[in-house]
């Protein structure tokens, strides 16, 4: 009896630094909201449901009984029926598919009457579940990489590793809600997915060759924007019978093995460049492509397109706030809604400014200490799959955080990435809230849970 009740009350109780930072950031979201929209000109009351800043109140009450009902539940269940929240994520964006409501160009949402919901933002957690239950019961994943030695011609057989039945799972846990979400037009959600190749790497089913693949890979398609069509093979391929030529000189040995190898990977490089270039040209839709190309050429003006209008004003916006900012209510960029969806995506344009660099600098300092015990937090289970979550916790909130910072100050093409806690919408504050919460409610039971190593 005493074991359930202290079930029900939480264990040893949500980290106090944690609810703190998370008040903080609500709170300073909210007031936000408030300060690009309100218009006392405008007569209506503060509590007008008219106003997006009112509306987010009730989603804050909403998302602190949502904290309430994580609170007294029993922890266990979120281990038990992980993968019930899973399935059920994917059903609802199922449902998108064929009943979603149509918002700015993304089919992402599910309109009951006049409220909507965004199931996309729920699918982050729910997948993260559901990572952390599948590499619970995988067992040791270094065992089964045991097999990995060198082939026959001295190429490490690090390729095989694709094999991995525990990779290639985890691979398609995560990849069929992204491919679900990207088919509803949603790229930027879409991306936030991609973020889980971190918990991987820490939980060691992605070795590290594969993180600087991707590295490697990301930059190829950056390089080739720079290139013409018509140049790119005499640019490459000049380079890559260079090092051919000095791995024959350094390494006389096994310099057919080598060279060997090399071929292969040049090959491969050439062939993905001009793959990359392709489809750039021709995938992508056009807004998609201008997004890009705006960062990378500055002569670039898309005619009719708010594209550069939208990058220009969040810069003039952050920048026009100087040290301390013009103060609260005082942003003239935000107040005469020169910038784009400051409400949501370019939330952060509010604060710099109205609290200029030094409330920037604060607020960046926040969401660094927030990742950061994150981090402490997730180190410190002594169960397996509640470290896994913490750590997609930790990385859904990076890159949310690193992505939406990027964008507004033009380092990132511009994808509807809402900043945590801060931007606008009832979606994204609940799932975040969820996110966050299953978490502290594992980590107040760590004590109580069983050891997975």
């Amino acid at each position: 009896m005493a074991n359930n009740t202290n079930n029900i009350k939480g264990g040893s109780g949500f980290d106090s630094l944690m609810i703190i930072l998370y008040l903080i950031l609500i709170v300073f979201g909210w007031l936000n909201i408030f300060a690009a929209e309100y218009d006392a000109s405008t007569g209506k009351s503060m509590l007008d449901f008219s106003l997006v800043s009112t509306r987010q109140l009730l989603f804050i009450g909403t998302a602190l009984i949502i904290i309430l009902v994580i609170y007294t539940i029993d922890y266990s269940v979120f281990d038990t029926y992980s993968f019930l929240f899973y399935v059920g994520a994917l059903f609802f964006l199922l449902l998108v598919l064929i009943f979603g409501k149509e918002i700015k160009g993304n089919r992402s949402w599910l309109a009951i009457g006049s409220f909507t919901l965004q199931p996309s933002e729920f699918a982050k957690f729910a997948t993260g579940l559901a990572l952390a239950k599948f590499l619970t019961i995988s067992g040791n994943i270094n065992k089964k990489r045991a097999f990995i030695s060198d082939t026959a011609f001295g190429v490490p057989v690090f390729l095989f590793e694709l094999l991995n039945p525990v990779l290639r799972s985890t691979l398609i846990i995560i990849g069929i809600p992204a491919v679900l979400i990207l088919l509803q037009g949603d790229a930027g959600s879409a991306m936030v997915f991609s973020v889980f190749i971190l918990v991987l790497y820490r939980e060691g089913v992605l070795p590290a060759w594969v993180l600087t693949s991707l590295f490697v890979v990301i930059s190829l398609f950056v390089l080739s924007l720079f290139i013409p069509a018509d140049k790119i093979l005499p640019y490459l391929i000049i380079p890559l019978l260079s090092v051919v030529l000095l791995i024959l000189l350094l390494n006389p040995k096994k310099s057919y093995q080598s060279v060997l190898f090399t071929l292969i990977v040049a090959t491969t490089l050439v062939i993905y460049i001009i793959s990359a270039k392709y489809i750039f040209d021709n995938v992508l839709k056009k807004h998609q492509r201008e997004r890009i190309m705006v960062l990378i050429d500055n002569d670039i003006d898309p005619a009719g397109q708010d594209i550069r209008y939208n990058l220009k004003h969040s810069k003039i916006a952050i920048g026009s706030g100087g040290f301390f900012g013009k103060g609260f209510m005082q942003g003239t960029q935000t107040k005469l809604k020169y910038v784009p969806e400051q409400s949501t995506d370019f939330i952060f344009c509010t604060v710099g400014e109205e609290y200029g660099w030094f409330g920037s600098f604060l607020l960046i300092g926040i969401y660094l200490l927030l990742l950061n015990r994150l981090l402490f937090l997730a180190e410190r289970q002594k169960d397996k799959f509640a470290r896994i979550y913490g750590y997609s916790v930790a990385s859904i909130l990076f890159f949310h955080f690193m992505i939406n910072l990027s964008m507004t100050i033009g380092l990132f093409p511009v994808v509807g990435i809402p900043l945590p806690f801060l931007s606008y919408g009832g979606s994204s504050l609940w799932a975040f809230t969820i996110l966050l919460f299953i978490f502290l409610k594992l980590d107040a039971h760590r004590e109580q849970q069983m050891v997975r190593k």
